[in-house]
């Protein structure tokens, strides 16, 4: 496995280069054995370090985690235990859905929401606002971006492998262009607009 580990203005010694090492080789060999590569990036925001971990574990599968905390050490293991649930969560994925083509929406559904329901603990993020302070006005940033062509299945484990609360995709059954996100409820939204659909 190739291993990049940086530090944004921060210094990266040697005794948390090797704890980093020593725990994703512990992570990805427990699922998947040994991963292609792995960039394991260190950057401080005013007391928090943040730890960001983006591996990629086969062809066109990435997985993305990161972690906070007051110490270098604690904000990777954080981000390490949320890698570990995401590519346990994808091992799952693939064993109940191991047949080729697309799954029908029932039983896709009801199996990757098996994995992202509310006891999550992915889903306990900050991403609610604080109640009682004024919403600030919020920034639009465009995003230019090519929209790969995908199965459902393979929209939903590139979702679950990364942080991003949806996903468009060009539908590769019928050319139309699709959408998956994260319910509120845990569960995973598709949407399948008719008239959008290729000749």
């Amino acid at each position: 496995m190739q291993l990049s580990i940086k530090g944004k203005q921060l210094d990266i010694g040697d005794a948390l280069r090797t704890h980093v090492e020593t725990s994703l080789e512990r992570v990805l060999g427990k699922y998947f054995g040994d991963a292609i590569d792995a960039r394991v990036t260190f950057s401080r925001e005013a007391h928090l370090y943040r730890a960001v971990v983006f591996t990629h574990i086969g062809r066109n599968i990435m997985v993305e985690a990161h972690g906070e905390a007051v110490e270098p050490y604690p904000a990777f293991d954080s981000a390490a235990e949320r890698l570990s649930k995401r590519l346990r969560r994808h091992k799952r994925f693939l064993r109940d859905h191991h047949r080729e083509g697309q799954a029908d929406a029932e039983s896709l559904f009801g199996g990757a929401a098996a994995g992202s329901g509310p006891a999550d603990e992915d889903q306990n993020r900050d991403e609610t606002p604080n109640e009682g302070n004024e919403k600030e006005q919020p920034m639009i940033v465009a995003e230019m971006a090519e929209v790969p062509s995908l199965t459902v299945s393979e929209a939903v484990t590139r979702m679950d492998g990364s942080d991003l609360q949806a996903v468009m995709f060009r539908n590769s059954a019928h050319g139309g262009l699709n959408m998956i996100y994260r319910r509120h409820d845990g569960n995973i939204g598709w949407l399948d607009p008719r008239g959008n659909r290729g000749s």
